[in-house]
């Protein structure tokens, strides 16, 4: 009897330890938080516009040995690492994306945390694409926190630009039960992105803003790989010029693709397509040794688009040089690099083109933000969260805060969204296939783009958080018959919060633009 009784209050405690160490992962980080902006238009004004990148890249010290050339770290079968620090233990990078447990070997090219400053004499905007698989909402305030007073940021956004190819800043891809995200690393991310924001405000100047769009070029390097195919394939350009000096201060490019093109074998540290993007727009497009287009110097930003669906350059998808005839099909950095060159004289072209392009030299921002709360209904995040594998907590019971904002500066809208929004909620074209879990018509509609005002229309992806995959109701789909007479489940649903994620988030962008 005392055995039993024993065994019975040692089950007892254990459950009991269990319930508190999950009640208090799933505790809110920063309880009581909430940001509601209505930023009306002003008098228009010279505009100030700053940038600044400060990379985030990691040092890797210790090394490994993939015996079978999977990309994948698995001791049982021989994969070996080398305790270059001997500290007795493996300091893994975990890349995010793609399959759990692939380490870091090396650094293809550095990544970075890229900010703009838009000052209008009344508001400062900063924004910041940053090369990581997501920024959290709480990543989000930990670095609004680190800004000093005097940097006078009226509202920040973090765009993450969700390379697959970049350390792990979400926590799931590491070893099973275990947060994978280096706490050194995310210490030295926040700083660096304070810092850049910080930078970009003392690198000010007096600016005009040259805004273009590039609708025919780009949608034949990406791929929809989930019915129905709706794209948002048009490259968007903001360039910010010294009005003084007639030089280029940066570039911010928004374009829907996962940058993936290196694909899940790649271990090398990168931004992949992106990092051909950036420098061909900054340095000029070269093939070879041979300058072949002219760059436009200053620094240039990269932010996503409407990604969900889901957007890729897949290996198949052919990716040709821009110079050659040559085709790339499997993934390689050539392959990259070929896209990157193709996205730059795109850019290029588009703001030497007369059609496609618009210049202000003053104007206001006019500027709308909240916070909000989506329930968190996939089970498998429920547990991550309990088991402190998703370093993250809930606002209130089963619910996570996130965030949306809509700004526009001259006839240039932008509005964000806070994870990877499915194109047809954007543009239209929703369906309702037999096999929906859900027996409703399309409930996001009209298309968000219809209610944005002028010319140019950016979609902010993965902004200010990313929470997965935000997917029209009448297409979600976990329980057999499946869409589209698909014999097995669809990818999406896996790395979404929930069905009701995108109703939500289509009504938020709706009531933020219906301010306008």
């Amino acid at each position: 009897m005392k055995w039993i009784k024993r065994i019975f209050f040692i089950l007892i405690s254990t459950v009991a330890v269990a319930l508190v160490w999950a009640f208090k992962n799933g505790m809110d980080r920063f309880p009581n938080y909430a940001l509601k902006l209505d930023i009306k238009s002003s008098a228009p004004s010279t505009l100030k516009v700053g940038f600044a990148a400060f990379p985030i890249t990691p040092t890797l010290e210790d090394t490994w040995t993939d015996k079978d050339g999977n990309a994948r770290y698995e001791p049982e079968k021989g994969d070996t690492y080398q305790d270059n620090n001997k500290n007795g233990k493996f300091d893994a990078f975990w890349l995010a994306g793609f399959q759990n447990m692939r380490p870091a070997a090396g650094v293809n090219d550095d990544i970075w945390a890229r900010a703009i400053v838009i000052d209008d004499g009344k508001t400062r905007l900063a924004l910041v694409g940053i090369d990581l698989i997501g920024f959290g909402h709480d990543d989000v305030i930990a670095v609004r926190q680190m800004l000093p007073k005097e940097a006078n940021i009226t509202y920040s956004m973090i765009c993450a630009s969700h390379t697959h190819e970049a350390p792990d800043f979400i926590g799931l891809w590491g070893e099973e039960f275990k947060h994978a995200i280096n706490p050194e690393f995310k210490k030295n991310v926040y700083a660096q992105t304070a810092k850049a924001i910080e930078q970009a405000v003392k690198n000010m100047r007096p600016a005009t803003l040259k805004f273009a769009v590039d609708e025919d070029h780009a949608g034949v390097m990406v791929k929809d790989t989930r019915k129905p195919a709706v794209f948002d394939n048009a490259v968007k350009i903001m360039q910010a010029i010294d009005s003084e000096a007639d030089s280029t201060l940066g570039t911010l490019v928004v374009w829907g693709n996962h940058p993936e093109t290196t694909w899940n074998e790649n271990l090398m540290i990168t931004s992949d397509f992106v990092h051909y993007w950036r420098k061909g727009l900054e340095k000029g497009v070269y093939e070879g040794d041979s300058l072949r287009m002219k760059g436009l110097g200053g620094t240039a930003v990269f932010v996503n688009g409407a990604i969900g669906g889901l957007m890729t350059t897949p290996p198949e998808l052919a990716v040709k040089d821009p110079f050659s005839d040559e085709v790339f099909t499997k993934p390689s950095f050539q392959k990259a690099e070929a896209q990157g060159n193709a996205l730059a004289i795109i850019t290029l072209n588009a703001l030497n083109d007369s059609t496609k392009t618009e210049t202000i030299d003053k104007t206001s921002i006019k500027l709308r933000a909240n916070t909000f709360e989506v329930p968190l209904d996939n089970s498998l995040y429920r547990l991550a969260v309990g088991l402190g594998v998703l370093d993250r907590g809930y606002s209130s019971w089963g619910k996570m805060r996130t965030e949306m904002a809509v700004f526009m500066i001259g006839n240039a809208m932008f509005l964000s969204t806070p994870g990877e929004i499915y194109p047809e909620i954007i543009y239209g074209g929703i369906e309702s296939p037999e096999g929906q879990d859900f027996p409703l018509q399309a409930q996001e509609t009209p298309p968000l783009i219809s209610m944005m005002k002028g010319r140019y229309k950016f979609i902010l992806g993965l902004a200010n958080d990313e929470i997965g995959y935000i997917i029209p109701k009448s297409e979600w789909d976990t329980e057999a018959p499946y869409l589209y007479g698909a014999t097995e489940q669809l990818y999406g649903e896996i790395n979404s919060v929930g069905a009701e994620t995108a109703p939500i988030i289509y009504q938020q962008s709706k009531k933020l633009l219906e301010g306008f």
